[in-house]
């Protein structure tokens, strides 16, 4: 009896369990092979916030979902195929499975125990389960066990195995090759090779056991269109630290990281750290404060500083920057958001920072705000963020979230004469000694001067400056004066941004605005909505404050502005504050989890049938 081939363009898989159950490590395997294979992938790590949840519950479930194929600009909105490695997980992810979906699950630990643990019953799974998807109850457990009887391994060490059969299982099901993940664990575990040979036997175990399980189906994806070029997986905390790095090389500066471990930031710091190779130099300060401190007297030094954490603590760090500000030294903030208040939702995303961002400070404290939008330009707006800050005096916050933070695609690997030089403002000392610290150019950039160079002595700290000489002045007018020459040196960085670009339709009736991590979404949700033969156009926007200088003219052209974001409105809140002739539109979701596409184009249909 030959298997059900299916031939697709893309395929989302999701493997769900419990936070020791290996999924983050299962999804990161098969996203890389996928990768590897000339697949377009784009994935979305899902994970409890404790260290460790309570085992077997709903709350406790961590997943890891992705999505390759021909096009992939998200992690896709329902999973074709569902890992579930107890009765919560599948409880979870359900709701999520497409019709006619295959669900693949542990049987073994569908115990009446455990399905207590998800306050379900047995019922329950069949009526909503097992009458509606392909699904393959696997022993799992017990297979992982009796592959590995003759390792001398305890019971409790062979379970930890259990995630490489289900591995073996999706990559039968997918005709993938199994060499990619094998060489992971030779190098992973060079030192251990009876790890490396377990992890590999249950791994071929669980491929051969899915060669025999007919109700199986086989997919085959169509190959995309790859732009030639050297590639490797990469996600948005990997990016930003690296965009950072390179700003650096450019600059002809070392890179100081000083910074304060908090989720889900807290890798770039240990990206940072890992590169020493390259000049760079991380502090892991005692708290967050500590940590923008020691970026803003690196600074003072002459380093290309910068700082990391998520919205915590950039409430922390605001009254630092704002002496950045005041300063008006070199700083890049990248404030990787996540859902709040408080506490909140530490490892689930939500663009939750823009107001902090922009006005998040006492007194008037501009500065620019970038936002990336894929987990790849993590990497381009970190490299851009540094060269505003470093050839326009200024802290810059870069905003990702935690959906870009996590979440990886394939990047094409960058040539760095690729990217443009950075010039920093640095000042030379005159031949009368005289030198004024807060002179500015025709952009309004006052100069950096590098501690203990003759002829460059002047003060600096927290207090209002003196318009040229920066001494402290307490001068009504002249305070008037720094505030608009700092305000204006902001607006004026807008000269050096590209035009805001719009896709879709040119006879759209409706214009999608987002920024930041929305835009796969919005853009699979066009490209969709075209193909259905409703017009639609698109602005994301990258460059948050200021903005393109061509926003408004483009905002004009169209009957519908539809802003969508991932809070309760805190973009289109800033834009009508700017454009008050235009009647904003909004969508908004905010429950630590990005759009779906579907709900989107029915957002669209629903303006557009009014």
């Amino acid at each position: 009896m030959n298997k059900k081939i299916i031939e697709v363009d893309e395929v989302v898989i999701k493997f769900a369990g419990d936070s020791g159950d290996g999924m983050q490590l299962t999804g990161t395997q098969l996203s890389h092979t996928s990768a590897l294979l000339g697949e377009d992938v784009s994935t979305f790590p899902d994970y409890p916030a404790e260290i460790r949840a309570p085992q077997g519950t709903v709350g406790g479930v961590s997943g890891f979902q992705l999505h390759f194929g021909k096009i992939v600009d998200t992690p896709g909105d329902y999973y074709d195929v569902l890992v579930a490695m107890n009765p919560a997980a599948l409880k979870a992810n359900r709701e999520r499975v497409k019709d006619g979906g295959t669900i693949i699950v542990d049987i073994d630990s569908f115990t009446e125990k455990n399905i207590k643990k998800a306050e379900w019953t047995n019922e329950g799974i069949k009526t909503e389960i097992l009458d509606n998807y392909n699904v393959i109850q696997a022993k799992i457990s017990t297979f992982t066990k009796e592959s590995l009887k003759d390792m001398g391994l305890s019971s409790k060490d062979m379970l930890r195995s259990k995630n490489m059969f289900a591995l073996g299982i999706i990559y039968n099901l997918f005709d993938y090759p199994l060499k990619h993940t094998e060489e992971f664990f030779e190098k992973k575990f060079a030192k251990k090779p009876s790890i490396v040979e377990a992890n590999k036997k249950v791994l071929r175990d669980g491929f051969n056991f899915a060669i025999n399980i007919h109700a199986m189906p086989s997919y085959r994806i169509q190959p995309g269109e790859i732009v030639p070029g050297k590639y490797r997986n990469i996600n948005g905390n990997q990016a930003a630290a690296w965009g950072l790095l390179a700003a650096a090389e450019k600059a002809g500066l070392e890179l100081f990281l000083g910074s304060y471990p908090i989720t889900p930031a807290t890798e770039i710091l240990q990206e940072v750290a890992l590169r020493k190779d390259l000049g760079a130099k991380s502090f892991q300060a005692e708290d967050e404060i500590g940590g923008v401190v020691t970026s803003i007297g690196a600074s003072f030094a002459g380093k290309l500083a910068a700082t990391s954490t998520s919205g915590p603590g950039l409430a922390l760090k605001s009254e630092a920057i704002g002496l950045a500000v005041i300063t008006e030294l070199p700083l890049v903030v990248v404030n990787v958001q996540r859902g709040g208040p408080s506490t909140g939702l530490p490892t689930k995303t939500e663009q939750s920072d823009l107001l902090q961002a922009l006005y998040g400070r006492n007194g008037e404290s501009p500065l620019p705000v970038i936002a990336a939008s894929t987990p790849s330009n993590c990497f381009k707006y970190a490299f851009e963020a540094a060269k505003v800050a470093l050839e326009h005096m200024t802290p810059v916050i870069l905003l990702t979230d935690g959906f870009l933070a996590n979440g990886s695609e394939p990047w094409k690997i960058p040539s760095m004469s690729d990217f443009p030089e950075i010039k920093p403002k640095f000042a030379e000392a005159k031949a009368d000694g005289k030198y004024l610290p807060y002179e500015r150019d025709e952009n309004l950039v006052r100069t950096w001067a590098i501690p203990g160079m003759a002829g460059l002595e002047h003060r600096i700290g927290g207090l209002e400056k003196m318009d040229l000489t920066g001494n402290v002045s307490y001068v009504p007018e002249n305070h008037e004066v720094m505030s608009h020459l700092r305000d204006d040196k902001v607006k004026k960085i807008a000269d050096f941004y590209p035009e805001q670009e719009v896709e879709g339709s040119e006879n759209a009736d409706i214009l999608l605005v987002g920024w930041g991590s929305t835009e796969g979404h919005l853009i699979t949700a066009v490209r969709e909505l075209e193909e259905e033969g409703v017009p639609v156009a698109h602005a994301h926007f990258n460059y948050i404050n200021p903005l393109p200088k061509n926003t408004g003219e483009i905002f004009s052209k169209y009957k519908h502005i539809l802003v969508c974001e991932i809070n309760l409105g805190q973009f289109v809140g800033y834009l009508r504050g700017i454009y008050h002739e235009y009647d904003f539109l909004q969508y908004n979701k905010i429950q630590g989890l990005p759009f779906t596409v579907l709900e989107l184009k029915n957002k669209v249909k629903q303006i557009l049938e009014k």
